[in-house]
């Protein structure tokens, strides 16, 4: 008989698309919807169900997100109760050098004594230090708290459970949505009602998450793209292309995948969280593609940083500069390496060439400059994509490097796509399913919902076999943890 191991394990941390998961959630939600009327049972057990989930996912770093949680709670509520401005202006720097320098410690600190080793031939040693999963999310969750708080645009959490509650809700933990207190909190006092739509829209997110993650991005991943990009000069032009291509709808499966997971999630729970994708690819600049790709990361860049910088208040070279500068950040917020660097810095040249060219360039507006623009936009964001993935610069180039010396022998493509035929299968199945019309997948949505409950219980099931079918023999860790 298997006895259930509620101990960490690093080798296998719990995940949304993990079996392990399916049982703890199942069992969690079976007694949350026999208690969910209970406010305060609800926030006390709630509360140590997501602290179990973040230890089961990060080990022992949940002691860290706790201790985040009561000093950003009793520093934001000093900063509340004050009416002094400096004092006010005191706690909020206060509060923002302190979750700042928490995500340097863990994140940046040993690629900080790599550059300065390189940049003055120094010996500093590199610690042995280990990046809690999720802690930009929740940092960044609880800087936008204390922003909120200082700008009077909310009134704080009524006590440390309430603001606990809303800092590690297990469902947006580890890889967002960025949740702001102001859509949060008042959820948590009004009633909790558990609609019919809303329970199926939540199992139908749910579904669509996991189709994403495990049978599109999983595959995809383990069985072309992580190959290619860890050795790009052992493989021909053409693959080195395909792997370009191959990691754009990887990336978008896995991430918009937990989120729709962890959208569903909620809302199962009567919590409505923000969307964070909508279909980015169909983009036709890169400034549209920001308000679709990773909305609650690219709204809190523009309001608490775009904005802080002087956004577009202090003449056009200034906004130029502070659309760099944000993008600069955000690249470098995904990963302490000049690659992400340079991700960033590219999303952040285009921005700003975008916005320059705006009052000079006016294109026609019908659906052949829309298809163009389209085009344009997604190979401009693939091409940054490959020094994201790289595991290092020099990488990228070597993929950069064979993807031009592409040549088109019909013969040679075809005997490549003939090798490669199930791995393009489920790469032409990704980027149809986010090409679809957005109203033909509303309209599957609300078929969904209107079935009988025995109807939907067989399509779950299905989609749940066709994951067991595809799985590979370890569950994959979704692409964000690392941020």
């Amino acid at each position: 008989m298997t006895v259930l191991d509620l101990t960490y394990d690093p080798k296998a941390p719990l995940l949304f698309n993990s079996g392990l998961f399916l049982g703890l959630f199942l069992a969690f939600y079976l007694v949350y919807t026999f208690t969910y009327k209970y406010n305060r049972f609800r926030t006390v057990y709630v509360l140590l169900f997501s602290f179990f989930f973040y230890y089961k996912a990060g080990g022992m770093y949940f002691i860290l997100l706790a201790a985040a949680s009561v000093l950003n709670y009793f520093l934001s509520k000093f900063l509340h109760e004050t009416e002094n401005p400096g004092k006010r202006k005191f706690f909020v720097v206060l509060l923002v050098v302190i979750n700042l320098g928490i995500l340097a410690y863990y994140k940046y600190t040993n690629f900080i004594i790599g550059n300065i080793n390189a940049v003055f031939n120094g010996a500093l040693s590199f610690q042995n230090i280990i990046l809690p999963i999720g802690i930009s999310f929740f940092i960044f969750q609880a800087i936008s708290y204390s922003i909120d708080v200082y700008r009077k645009e909310i009134e704080p959490a009524r006590n440390l459970l309430d603001f606990s509650f809303y800092l590690c809700f297990f469902p947006q933990l580890v890889a967002g949505p960025i949740v702001r207190a102001k859509a949060f909190l008042p959820q948590m006092y009004e009633k909790i009602e558990l609609s019919r739509e809303d329970m199926g829209k939540a199992f139908f997110l749910i579904m669509a998450g996991l189709i994403k993650k495990a049978v599109i991005s999983d595959y995809i991943s383990l069985n072309f793209v992580d190959r290619i990009f860890d050795a790009p000069n052992s493989y021909t032009a053409i693959e080195n292309l395909l792997a370009a291509y191959g990691y754009a709808i990887q990336i978008y499966c896995d991430f918009s995948g937990y989120s729709d997971m962890a959208i569903g999630l909620a809302l199962l729970m009567g919590f409505k969280l923000p969307i964070n994708f909508l279909t980015p690819y169909k983009s036709k600049s890169v400034t549209e593609f920001w308000k679709r790709w990773h909305i609650s990361l690219s709204s809190w860049l523009r309001d608490y940083l775009y904005i802080s910088l002087g956004g577009n208040r202090k003449g056009n070279v200034r906004t130029y500069i502070n659309l760099f500068l944000t993008m600069l950040i955000g690249g470098l917020w995904h990963g302490a390496a000049w690659r992400f660097v340079v991700w960033g810095g590219l999303h952040g040249i285009a921005l700003a060439i975008e916005r320059i060219l705006k009052p000079y360039v006016k294109m026609p507006q019908n659906t052949l400059t829309r298809i163009i623009g389209v085009i344009l936009t997604f190979h401009f964001v693939m091409f940054a994509w490959i020094f994201f993935r790289a595991q290092d610069f020099a990488t990228a180039m070597e993929l950069i490097g064979k993807v031009g010396q592409l040549s088109f022998q019909a013969e040679y493509w075809l005997s490549v796509i003939t090798v490669y035929k199930n791995v393009l299968i489920v790469l032409m199945a990704g980027f149809i399913m986010h090409f679809l019309p957005d109203r033909f997948v509303q309209w599957l949505q609300k078929i969904f919902i209107a079935v009988p409950i025995i109807v939907k219980a067989v399509i779950i099931g299905l989609v749940l076999w066709l994951v067991y079918a595809t799985a590979s023999s370890e569950v994959q860790p979704f692409i964000y943890f690392q941020f």
